[in-house]
């Protein structure tokens, strides 16, 4: 695949500009973007970048908020995290270009790595729940508006946001709202007192890569929140190594009793899931709620 004669401008005009030299794209290999960019390793005259671009109508402001997601994390100085050069568009693409991480193979100790990194950077926290900006989670508009009680939090921009998108495609009806309403009512005697944390927010396998033999985080859906939305999240898909759990409890411990709550936490994911894939993972969905409603 070749990048579009439209967006190879675009994309050579940002370059130009950013190093103050002429920049010309020679190369283009396509790397999976998911189900919603298309992105690869751009080879240009002045480096090697990775390349991402979608339809701006379809998830407007996507990058930008990446980009200060990628930000976020690297500021917490735990995980490696790609450089951001910028963002661009034009008439109707979107683009956000960024260093080059060859995934090179994991070096001896990796997964404890992993589990100290994740660690750090949850000790990264705020006095509040959220974020001062909005973001996505997939393709799905994820809002981060700032709350003290993140109760309050988990319930509004959560759980019933994604429950009331399920109600308007079809996926839920009247018997999967009410189960939501009372698990929403005991929620504050299943979930612990703790800070917010800055979380990653979509920590599936895919979103973990390999530079330099060191654990390296991509694709953010960042926010402070409980920091077990993160580690329920590894273990949702699978693909992470358990023995990272250790190292992280030794840099953080987690609160007694964490295990009983990974299903509670996973909701929100899997409610993304049945809204972008479909009903597939209803029957999760329903059987987590019969274990605490």
């Amino acid at each position: 695949m070749n990048v579009p004669p439209s967006l190879r401008s675009t994309i050579e005009s940002f370059l130009t500009d950013k190093f103050s030299t002429r920049v010309t794209i020679s190369g283009f290999k396509e790397i999976s973007g998911g189900c919603i960019n298309t992105a690869g390793k751009l080879i240009t005259s002045n480096g090697i970048f990775f390349v991402k671009w979608n339809l701006q109508s379809k998830c407007p402001g996507m990058f930008e908020a990446e980009a200060k997601g990628l930000a976020l994390l690297s500021a917490a100085n735990a995980f490696y995290i790609p450089t951001v050069l910028g963002t661009a568009q034009n008439e109707t693409h979107q683009i956000i270009l960024l260093s080059f991480i060859d995934d090179t193979n994991q070096r001896d100790g990796y997964w404890k790595m992993f589990g100290r990194k994740l660690a750090q950077l949850h000790q990264t926290q705020s006095a509040h729940f959220g974020l001062d900006h909005n973001n996505y989670i997939g393709s799905l508009p994820q809002v981060n508006h700032v709350n003290n009680s993140w109760i309050d939090f988990l319930i509004t921009t959560r759980l019933n946001a994604q429950v009331e998108i399920a109600v308007d495609n079809g996926m839920a009806d009247n018997m999967i709202i009410g189960k939501f309403e009372k698990l929403y009512r005991k929620l504050s005697s299943l979930l612990p007192n703790e800070k917010a944390s800055l979380l990653h927010g979509d920590l599936w396998r895919g979103n973990l890569i390999t530079s330099q033999g060191a654990p390296c985080l991509i694709d953010p859906a960042v926010y402070y929140g409980h920091r077990e939305v993160d580690i329920a999240m590894t273990q949702l898909f699978g693909g992470f190594d358990p023995s990272f759990l250790s190292s992280y409890n030794e840099v953080f411990p987690l609160e007694k009793n964490w295990l009983e709550r990974i299903d509670l936490y996973n909701l929100y994911p899997l409610l993304v899931h049945l809204n972008l894939f479909g009903q597939g993972y209803l029957s999760q969905i329903l059987n987590i709620l019969k274990r605490f409603v």
